[in-house]
């Protein structure tokens, strides 16, 4: 191990991975601890979405970088296996006029930053999802560039194969000193703390809280049923089927409410009522109050990036690079000024309206 690394990251997700990758090609030397295992919090159980449908600038123009990224992560981390991005695209569907209003307003903002997005009518919308029973819809936002990664795991492990990760819990951070739990002290010339939900444990003047997400999961299905991805924000709910045939449903609420999922299946994808949903995933958003990530430095020599409420794998490459060149006295991106942490007490929030 690099005895005064240049940077010690915290958190072997996909986030904290990516910033040592950034960091890597930059010519530093990296050193990231974990105190569990590489993609061993939310970043093992996420299913991989990625979409420019957001309702935040600086959200588009993260999640625009980052699809870049993923479209040639094959070959930028040297996989073996196609990671497998497709483009399903994504149906946001308004069951209000206010609903649609707001997605309307998304959609103007999409478009000025290039994001090929557009408001459908039901029925254009049950022509893009065949099989949606649209009776219930006032319309709806659809953007056909919008998709998942099939194995978003296979990136977790390329990019933590490509990083110098050693298993320890990080006791402490402070002016780059990381206390450990079995290896003493390490000195670098910054940290970065990207641990998700166990952020404030390090950190306990960022509010960052923990909210439960819940994944309903079928047994792969031979026929494809669903190509698009779904999401009704005002019924609490997602649906996607999988390269591999399973069919993905998310209660976007914080308990795992089965009944909840059932109802929506049965309004607005009938065609799905048979399919049997046996397995429950569980996993945690790392939440912040306007459900956007706190990127920057919050100490002397620490910085932090973390807080992602459910989208840290679309943005990750983005963060990466923007962290990497901060912390090397480089460039600040405009993100910084965005998200940094002390937005919450000087009331600049930016509330992310579009979160699932």
């Amino acid at each position: 191990m690099v005895t005064r690394p240049d940077v010690v990251v915290v958190g072997a997700g996909v986030v904290g991975l990516s910033i040592a990758f950034h960091l890597a090609e930059r010519g530093a030397s990296v050193v990231v601890f974990e105190r569990t295992g590489i993609g061993a919090g939310a970043s093992g159980v996420q299913p991989g979405g990625i979409r420019r449908q957001w309702g935040t600038r600086v959200n588009c123009v993260l999640a625009g970088e980052s699809l870049e990224f993923y479209a040639d992560a094959w070959e930028r981390l040297g996989m073996r296996v196609d990671p497998g991005f497709r483009a399903c695209g994504y149906l946001f569907a308004a069951h209000s006029e206010a609903a649609l209003a707001r997605m309307r307003a998304n959609v103007e903002l999409q478009n000025e930053l290039g994001v090929p997005s557009r408001i459908v009518a039901p029925a254009e919308a049950a022509a893009l999802v065949p099989g949606l029973e649209v009776a219930s819809l006032a319309g709806g936002a659809w953007c056909a560039e919008d998709g998942y990664v099939d194995r978003p795991q296979a990136v977790v492990e390329a990019l933590g194969a490509l990083a110098d990760v050693r298993l320890d819990e990080v006791r402490s951070v402070a002016d780059g000193v990381v206390r450990l739990a079995r290896g003493g002290d390490v000195h670098a010339g910054a940290v970065v703390v990207a641990a998700g939900v166990d952020t404030p444990r390090l950190l306990p003047e960022l509010p960052i809280r923990p909210e439960p997400r819940f994944l309903f999961l079928s047994e792969p299905v031979r026929e494809r049923l669903l190509e698009p991805l779904v999401v009704s924000p005002e019924r609490g709910f997602a649906a996607k089927q999988l390269a591999d045939g399973r069919l993905l449903a998310s209660d976007l609420g914080s308990e795992p409410r089965r009944a909840n999922v059932r109802r929506a299946v049965e309004e607005l994808l009938p065609r799905l009522v048979h399919v049997a949903l046996p397995h429950l995933v569980e996993g945690v958003y790392d939440v912040t109050p306007d459900h956007q990530a706190i990127l920057g430095r919050v100490r002397d020599r620490v910085w932090v990036a973390a807080g992602f409420s459910g989208h840290g794998f679309m943005i990750a490459p983005a963060v990466g690079r923007i962290l990497a060149e901060a912390v090397l006295d480089g460039p600040e991106d405009e993100a910084l000024s965005v998200l940094d942490g002390e937005r919450f007490a000087e009331g600049r929030q930016v509330p992310e309206p579009q979160v699932v």
